[in-house]
């Protein structure tokens, strides 16, 4: 996976005793962005000292370092690993003072209570060894790719992750599910990211450690060296924030647009919209705990709140995310937006009419905003082996794909890994995914057992209520003042009619024709003395995705299953026989 990352993880042996495996991470994540920082800032470290000598308002100091060595940050002490072991005595009192004196933008020590694991590592007697194994290593750009140190960090991450025997529903992206998504979410707009000096932005309400912000700028940088991404996320893990922040600050980009906290109850970038916006948020996992806060916004927000089309199930609250990334598409008018966001299968049809689920799906669809669903092998991810799906949002879809939906199945597109990393043994590899891309480029004349292309309606039911009425000792209806018969609530039933059934092409204005037409021959051929209760109908959308590409698979004959009973029938009695014997 990542031999730097192995190495990194290697200098960990040093803390057994006093650490305990799962405390590891607490160390090595920021001494690995310490030194990564320190290899970046010590080419131009005295010319630093020298301005922080002239200039003591910490915004001017900045202005002028940006102008001497093009990074917005610096750091001003007059320690750093090269000479920190000079002072053996004096050792986590300067370490103290490096990052302390780093500027206001890399707060990223704070998350880790580094302070804190400083001292701890004086008191076990660690920090000499530690600062040394560290001060060996050159994480400087020239040495370490954005890339390598990407994987770096996610490989130490897992490995902290396991360590500490986590099991929540939060999952680390693999590179080749990003790669994948990137494309997806580039696809309809790849000839105008050709354009010269053109500027978008990218955001990311789960940004993690920055992995998906990271491969999305490279691929739109191989495409056009001359475009720029500015790149905007939010993180509430503070680990995977200081490395996302750090991350970006290396590589030169405004570490102002990485926020801390909680997206579902504190969005950093309210009022902001932009061009693109991916997320993998985590499944399965309720959000009780933010429920005051999310009904509140809805409540508050009126019609035009990012949870006002409706609210999941309280188990699972990853269509939150999907809302708010429908949220903050740019508007059409400005030119409109693209999402691209990794869930479950769950999404597609849990809940039932009506249910806040169903409602998503409903404001979705009904707004034209999905444009395709792609499923991915199973055995994608480190800690999970589920059926995964991609969903692209695009709020000013191609005239060719209006009013439709393309669903492909790519489970079938994945290479054997040769060694398994946790749950994940397979990887769509770039062939695997170049097919996946084909698929979607040739939409309606794609390969039909891997595409569907089906209209918004196609997803659409009414769930209506079928009553049968109350009967008395004799047998007879039993009416109300107006000389209605009233139901029998105990033969009551529920029938779920797709707005195309019988073939109908009208959609939700097909309402009363439709569920005429299909009580007439569905049901009042078996009960003539039942009715629709008009009152009780509601509408659903649900995204049946497997049923679609489900394939008939005929039973063996007959005579196969005879021949096979018959051996095992002759196996057991000759069994029996050794054992009266």
């Amino acid at each position: 996976m990542s031999t730097l990352g192995s190495f990194i993880w290697s200098i960990a042996d040093q803390l057994r005793g006093p650490y305990r495996p799962n405390q590891y991470g607490n160390v090595i994540l920021p001494f690995t962005i310490l030194r990564r920082l320190d290899c970046i800032l010590e080419p131009d470290r005295a010319t630093v000292r020298e301005l922080a000598a002239m200039y003591e308002n910490p915004n001017r100091l900045k202005v002028e370092v940006k102008k001497v060595t093009g990074r917005s940050f610096y750091n001003t002490s007059n320690y750093s690993f090269a000479n920190l072991l000079k002072d053996a005595d004096g050792l986590a009192d300067n370490l103290v003072d490096y990052i302390e004196r780093f500027s206001a933008d890399v707060d990223v020590f704070e998350y880790f209570d580094f302070k804190k694991e400083i001292l701890a590592l004086e008191k076990a007697e660690l920090l000499r060894e530690i600062v040394t194994s560290f001060g060996a290593i050159d994480l400087h750009p020239d040495v370490v790719s954005n890339s390598d140190m990407g994987d770096a960090f996610e490989y130490i991450i897992r490995k902290f992750n396991e360590a500490a025997n986590e099991t929540s529903g939060d999952h680390y992206t693999p590179r080749d599910a990003i790669r994948l998504l990137v494309d997806l979410l580039f696809a309809e707009k790849d000839v105008d990211l050709t354009e010269g000096g053109i500027i978008r932005s990218l955001y990311d309400p789960t940004a993690g450690t920055g992995g998906m912000l990271s491969l999305a700028e490279e691929h739109l940088l191989a495409q056009n060296p001359e475009a720029k991404l500015i790149l905007f996320g939010q993180e509430y893990n503070p680990q995977s924030y200081a490395i996302c922040k750090s991350d970006l600050l290396a590589k030169g980009h405004d570490a102002t647009n990485i926020a801390f906290g909680n997206t579902l109850t504190d969005d950093v970038f309210k009022g902001r919209h932009f061009d693109f916006c991916m997320s993998n948020p985590p499944y399965g996992v309720d959000w009780k705990q933010y429920a005051k806060a999310v009904k509140k916004e809805r409540d508050s927000a009126g019609p035009y709140g990012r949870f006002a089309p409706g609210l999941p199930a309280i188990s699972d609250g990853q269509m939150l995310f999907l809302l708010h990334l429908a949220h903050k598409m740019r508007p059409v008018e400005d030119g409109g937006g693209r999402v691209g966001i990794v869930m479950n299968g769950s999404p597609l049809f849990n809940g039932a009419a009506e249910s806040g689920s169903s409602n998503i799906r409903r404001w979705l669809l009904e707004n034209d905003l999905v444009e395709a669903i792609v499923a991915l092998p199973t055995n994608m991810f480190f800690n999970t082996g589920i059926a995964t799906y991609i969903w692209i949002l695009d709020n000013t879809k191609h005239p060719n794909r209006q009013g439709k939906v393309q669903l492909i199945d790519g489970t079938s597109f994945w290479t054997k890994m040769r060694k398994n990393l946790g749950s994940k043994n397979r990887e769509i590899s770039d062939d695997d995914r170049v097919k996946i891309m084909r698929l979607y480029a040739d939409f309606e004349d794609a390969d039909p057992d891997l595409s569907k292309v089906l209209r918004n309606d196609d997803f659409g039911y009414w769930t209506i209520t079928v009553e049968r009425p109350l009967l008395d000792e004799d047998g007879n209806p039993v009416v109300d003042r107006k000389g209605n018969p009233k139901p029998d609530s105990k033969k009551r039933d529920t029938e779920n009619v797709p707005f195309t059934y019988g073939g109908s092409t009208a959609g939700a204005a097909g309402k009363r024709e439709v569920i005429q037409t299909y009580f007439d021959a569905e049901v009042k051929p078996h009960v003539p003395d039942a009715w629709v209760d008009w009152a009780k109908t509601k509408t659903g959308y649900e995204i049946p995705f497997t049923r679609h590409f489900y394939r008939y698979t005929p039973p063996r004959p007959l005579v196969e299953i005879d021949a096979d009973l018959e051996k095992q029938v002759a196996k057991i009695l000759d069994l029996l026989r050794e054992v009266e014997q």
